[in-house]
């Protein structure tokens, strides 16, 4: 009897006559943890779909062996497989708010998993529930039980779904990107926990993310795939230390906790140079040296009301940015942001304080004004697969800010539509395709093109990369990069990945409940934070070794217990 839980062995898949996964072989022992890593496409949710039973029948087929304790599961009949989902096979999927049903409660949802612990009495099962909410952090476990999904945030839901997993005991959780839409401090009270619980409960753990220093944090085996192929496999500390292909190599080279100064010699290369604006009107000479500030954000408030209760979510928030540079505004969800990228873009109106583009301010401006202004302030959303208008081609896409705008002829608008194409790195016959026919990747660049065919001075990045794989993402930032050193841009980069701001911008704004807690240049915030909830932000990093995980687990452990002494 083999000592592994789980062996895969010499795994192919095909939807149809395509061939998506080749020749795939791993195992993963008791109580380890192997994460399959790779871009999209490269196979890793089609092989734990496969591993889970869950490939779409009569679309795909599945050849080769998946053992679980050495029973071959893709040989067993649905009526024994049936019987290993929950109690020896748990899955924890990417997107919490869908994987839950909207109009039943926490609680009547898992009295489904507790019911696959055979005991009949729902108050005893009641009770196992609200042991196991309380178990992996959940303040108030009897309200979560009584509450929906939609009054929970992101990262309770992600902990309710962890709950239901864990609660029945299974042997192997299979994990799909299971913190891709959490903030960084959430990301790691959930990686946090699985580690825990996978220590605790002497539970295996197959990890599936395209996040490579998580990856390398958090597992013990690591399989790189590219096409559906293993490119390496090994101990996490060596694949990363030493990898051995040129795929694996550059995978570890885009990761940017690996590589915070990567773009450090192109930021401080950059001089400042007058942009060529063809003509265009201006509400001012933003274009002088002397302008300065491109962003002025001056004691800025601002109040909502919800649910009968005023919130403050800006409260007196103050930044600057010069033209040329790169400022971030980092926080978790609820710290004020998106609301000051809103007071900013003019969607939103403040309650005090000022705000100036380009030594022009917002207020008391007439709606024509305040558009002139907005023209040179553009946006690239989160995600571009949510984003862009499906039905429209990408020539049109992009064209929209020129009509709206009225800028130039027809003919000058084609042109200015060819040349943001070549800007951002696209062949001229992307133009003729709509969305659904382009990558992630190129997606995005759309997106950028879109924002800078009004040729803008300020683009406002919000979270522009955290929606693509960590090479994609390398590409969007070197293009990014380019075209400020070309363009002269100034960009505000909104974003909650730390590492990602350490390697793009100058300075840094940290945002808490609406207040800004610290501020300055990156490189004195990511070496000598104050102010502690920077620090948290920062210890919540991936580390990106293996035994970095247990060991910042086993301090906390020291100092929480050295604490409640």
């Amino acid at each position: 009897m083999s000592a592994d839980l789980l062996t895969v062995e010499s795994l192919s898949i095909a939807y149809g006559p395509t061939a998506v996964v080749h020749d795939v072989s791993f195992s993963v022992a008791k109580g380890e943890s192997l994460a399959l890593i790779g871009e999209s496409g490269s196979g890793k949710s089609t092989i734990a779909k496969a591993v889970l039973r869950l490939l779409p029948h009569g679309e795909a087929t599945a050849a080769g062996r998946v053992a679980l304790n050495g029973r071959d599961i893709l040989a067993l009949p649905e009526k024994q497989f049936r019987s290993l989902r929950g109690r020896e096979l748990g899955f924890i999927p990417q997107d919490p708010a869908s994987a839950l049903n909207p109009v039943r409660t926490i609680g009547a949802q898992a009295q489904e998993a507790a019911a696959l612990l055979g005991e009949t009495d729902p108050s005893v099962r009641r009770g196992r529930i609200l042991d196991v909410l309380e178990q992996v952090g959940l303040p108030d476990p009897v309200r979560v039980y009584d509450s929906y999904p939609h009054q929970l945030s992101g990262g309770m839901l992600q902990r309710v779904l962890i709950a239901l997993t864990v609660l029945p005991r299974p042997s192997l959780i299979v994990a799909d990107e299971p913190t891709s839409a959490l903030d960084v401090t959430v990301q790691k009270l959930i990686l946090d926990m699985l580690t825990e619980l996978r220590r605790d409960l002497d539970i295996s753990l197959l990890l599936i993310t395209h996040d490579l220093a998580i990856a390398a944090e958090r597992a013990d085996q690591l399989v790189v795939l590219k096409d559906g192929t293993v490119q390496e496999s090994g101990p996490s500390r060596d694949v990363f230390a030493v990898p051995r292909t040129d795929y694996a190599r550059s995978l570890q080279a885009d990761v940017p906790a690996l590589h915070p100064d990567r773009y450090r010699d192109q930021r401080t290369a950059f001089r400042p140079v007058d942009p060529v604006h063809d003509g265009d009107s201006r509400t001012g000479d933003v274009s002088s040296p002397s302008a300065g500030l491109q962003i002025d954000v001056r004691e800025v408030t601002k109040r909502f009301s919800a649910g009968g209760k005023d919130v403050l979510a800006c409260d007196g928030v103050s930044f600057s940015v010069e033209r040329g540079r790169t400022h971030a505004l980092v926080g978790e969800s609820g710290s004020g942001k998106t609301t000051a990228v809103r007071l900013l873009l003019g969607l939103e109106q403040p309650d005090g304080g000022q705000i100036a583009v380009a030594g022009q301010s917002t207020s008391g401006r007439s709606r024509a004004e305040v558009r002139d202004i907005r023209r040179h302030l553009q946006l690239v959303y989160q995600n571009p697969f949510t984003s862009l208008d499906p039905t429209w081609r990408v020539s049109r896409i992009i064209r929209e800010p020129l009509d709206q705008f009225g800028v130039g002829t027809k003919p000058e608008r084609a042109q200015r539509v060819r040349e943001a194409l070549e800007a951002v790195g696209l062949p001229s016959d992307v133009a003729s395709r709509r969305p659904a026919h382009l990558s992630g990747g190129q997606r995005q660049r759309v997106a950028i093109a879109r924002a800078l065919v009004v040729r803008p001075d300020v683009v406002v990045l919000d979270e522009p990369t955290s929606a693509l794989d960590v090479s994609v993402q390398a590409g969007i930032l070197e293009l990014l990069s380019k075209l400020q050193r070309e363009l002269g841009l100034t960009y505000l980069f909104v974003s909650h990945d730390l590492a990602l701001v350490r390697q793009v911008a100058d300075t840094v704004s940290v945002l808490r409940k609406g207040q800004v807690v610290e501020d300055g240049a990156v490189e004195d915030i990511f070496s000598r934070p104050q102010h502690p909830y920077t620090r948290a932000l920062l210890d919540s990093i991936p580390l990106a070794t293996p035994a970095a995980a247990l060991d910042r687990i086993a301090t906390e452990d020291k100092l929480l217990a050295k604490s409640t002494a």
